[in-house]
């Protein structure tokens, strides 16, 4: 690490060596984070501009991609020889443990064969079910109940409102791998500002929906080709605030001061 301001002793090539982890520095995930990047760049990898997390490289006509999160590090790509280098130069440079082929990481389960590769979050939702005391609940067939209205000003204002924001964020990472969600989750992230007790009574219908569909997730083959799709569905006025029709979109945050999914989380 750099000298601290006004520690004098130092000469301007040397640098202090930090007797500790780095985890909880303040600078660290940033530092570490900007050596990589550097790293990565200096082997032809391209940062992407939507996702600074995520690298690629295209050589020899073979695909690679490099995904990052802290010191965790993915690897994939078109050619095995390609990767093994990649795994050999970032052994030389940080000294890296591998660990295989990708299984679990991020609440993601991966499991694959010649077939392709299928993506789920059942452990992720067997946690959440628990953490909700919903374990052993009655499996519903929809994530919301048909014909269900939700507004911003029926119902009990809910005495604890994190614990709602807290579960519907969770509900929201779960969209990795349950499109189906997508619909009922996004329209109770509408409610976030203040909830109430009928917001909260609608995501634990989500989370009876969980139970009978908790195996459930995406598929991709190894057959498949990449192909952009797009789905409409017409609805008459089912938006209350404005009863136009709906369009959505995403963008991604410069950056997040809390995160959705630990609000209302208590550490002792």
């Amino acid at each position: 690490m750099k000298p601290p301001l006004g520690y004098e002793k130092a000469k301007p090539d040397e640098v202090c060596k930090l007797k500790r982890s780095i985890y909880g520095l303040r600078q660290a995930s940033r530092q570490w984070n900007k050596e990589l990047s550097k790293f990565l760049i200096s082997v032809n990898f391209q940062q992407s501009k939507q996702d600074y997390s995520l690298f690629t490289r295209t050589q020899n006509s073979e695909f690679t991609v490099v995904l990052v999160y802290v010191d965790d590090i993915l690897v994939t790509g078109t050619s095995v020889s390609q990767i093994e280098e990649l795994k050999g130069l970032l052994d030389t440079a940080f000294t890296i443990k591998d660990l295989g082929q990708l299984s679990y990481f991020l609440g993601i389960e991966v499991h694959r064969n010649t077939d392709g590769i299928f993506l789920s979050q059942r452990k992720y939702i067997k946690d959440i079910l628990t953490d909700a005391g919903m374990e052993d609940c009655v499996a519903a067939p929809a994530p919301l109940s048909c014909g269900l209205k939700l507004s911003t000003d029926t119902g009990e204002l809910l005495d604890e409102p994190d614990t709602y924001r807290r579960l519907v964020g969770r509900l929201l990472y779960l969209g990795i791998t349950r499109p189906d969600l997508s619909y009922s989750v996004q329209h109770l992230s509408q409610f976030f500002h203040s909830p109430r007790v009928p917001h909260l009574r609608a995501a634990l219908h989500v989370l009876k929906y969980l139970k009978g569909t908790i195996d459930e997730g995406i598929w991709y083959s190894a057959q498949s080709k990449a192909q952009l799709s797009a789905y409409s569905d017409a609805d008459w006025s089912s938006c209350q605030f404005s009863s136009r029709s709906l369009t959505s979109a995403a963008k991604q945050q410069h950056s997040i001061s809390n995160n959705t999914t630990a609000l209302g989380k208590q550490h002792h």
